[in-house]
């Protein structure tokens, strides 16, 4: 917080230094602008076509369709790898409904009998 104060109001004077000094051939203070006018990619939307999920067993078709996508280069082994994540996580919360209804089921068999 020290740090802010002292660099409040200074901004603008110490980003025109800095880009001063890129145009003069700074190469840090070059590497410093180019950061900050393209940040390097952390990832990127992926527009990939996946069937409507609605059981676990359409997981599978998603899975189908994320590695098609991988092997044909649609995206890449870090992207896909990132799909079946979510995949996978669609895949948990669905059999955790369904457990969910049949622990609910049986509950209500079961105080049916009492």
């Amino acid at each position: 917080m020290a740090v802010q104060a002292l660099l409040e109001g200074e901004a603008e004077a110490l980003t025109r230094k800095c880009i001063e000094l890129a145009q003069e051939g700074d190469t840090t203070a070059l590497r410093l602008c180019m950061e900050r006018l393209a940040p390097a990619v952390k990832s990127r939307a992926v527009n990939l076509t996946l069937p409507a999920i609605e059981t676990a067993a359409d997981i599978l078709k998603a899975q189908a369709a994320t590695i098609s996508a991988m092997a044909a280069g649609e995206i890449t082994p870090d992207e896909a790898a990132t799909v079946a994540s979510v995949l996978e996580a669609k895949r948990r919360a669905i059999e955790t409904v369904q457990l969910e209804e049949r622990v609910m089921r049986l509950e209500q068999q079961a105080e049916g009998k009492r």
